[in-house]
């Protein structure tokens, strides 16, 4: 029985996996031919459309300020990284985006360090400097410029993961549906004002696309939330880093992005670092639950 949980739920991080793949080789297709920020805007407008049925779900008590403004926070928060995250797409290759993007855990270990109080031990610690170790060989500071591109993953990494840590505040308190659509809806109006600013009619193959992206993403994130429901985070994650492989290949047979061998070895390092921190949790977590039980 858990055997067959286990196989399930490496399954739907497969599919979740192939489905931000799939976001991040359409991103890349339509290139810089639209504005970034448009595309963003775009793809989030029609992701709100999508989860209409929940929005009109969501009670009335959830509309009121303060349920709204760490909703908002939140959508400030990832709309800037979102922005980032599409003009990073057009700049440096699929591989490097994604490796740097693996980084954000590291900055949600450090940051629920910094801000919730959680304590930081030094196993976590370790893992936390070995994964920037694994940044700093992606980029080779000194031996190579820091490209645009790259510059705005790094930022656009602790922004997502601050998101996370605003995201693990709220489910306290909030349903998952809740949270998932509140975040659509404040990341488009987040990114209305820049996208009107930079505006232009899309094209309806642009549409497609984009309306593909919106589709592939929340197929995926509903993939992701069905695995977490099967398995523990311990089972999926090293399946999810599995993305920069897919991530890797799509770059290289579609778009002729030979990977670099840095990106490669930095990727892995990465990967080893957030596969750890996440293994930590798991069996923090554990302990916890079985200290409760004990004592309860």
């Amino acid at each position: 029985m858990v055997r067959s949980a286990h196989l399930s739920g490496i399954f739907w991080v497969v599919i979740s996996s192939l489905c931000f793949v799939a976001v991040t080789g359409i991103v890349r297709h339509l290139g810089s031919d639209m504005n970034p920020i448009q595309a963003a805007f775009v793809r989030y407008a029609i992701g709100v459309a999508l989860l209409l049925p929940t929005l009109l779900a969501v009670p009335r008590s959830a509309w009121r300020l303060p349920r709204l403004a760490p909703h908002a926070l939140r959508g400030l928060t990832h709309g800037i990284g979102v922005m980032l995250w599409f003009f990073a797409m057009t700049q440096i290759p699929i591989a490097d985006v994604t490796a740097l993007g693996f980084t954000s855990p590291i900055f949600v270990t450090l940051g629920a360090a910094l801000f919730l109080g959680e304590r930081l031990r030094l196993r976590r610690m370790i893992a936390i400097g070995i994964g920037f170790a694994g940044m700093l060989v992606i980029l080779r500071p000194g031996l190579n410029t820091l490209e645009l591109g790259a510059a705005a993953m790094l930022l656009a990494a602790p922004l997502f993961a601050a998101s996370m840590l605003l995201a693990k505040r709220l489910t306290a308190a909030q349903r998952p549906g809740e949270i998932v659509a509140f975040l659509s809806v404040f990341v488009t109006l987040v990114l209305m004002p820049p996208a009107l600013y930079v505006w232009r009619a899309p094209t309806w193959e642009e549409m497609v696309w984009l309306t593909a992206t919106a589709v592939f993403a929340t197929l995926g994130h509903i993939a992701l939330v069905k695995a977490y429901s099967l398995v523990e985070i311990t089972v999926t994650q090293p399946v999810t880093f599995v993305q920069l492989v897919w991530a890797s290949l799509l770059g290289y047979f579609v778009f002729a992005e030979v990977p670099d061998v840095w990106t490669i070895v930095g990727g892995m390092i990465i990967v080893a670092s957030a596969s750890y921190i996440a293994h930590r949790e798991s069996q923090l977590a554990r302990a916890a639950r079985q200290v409760t039980s004990q004592t309860g």
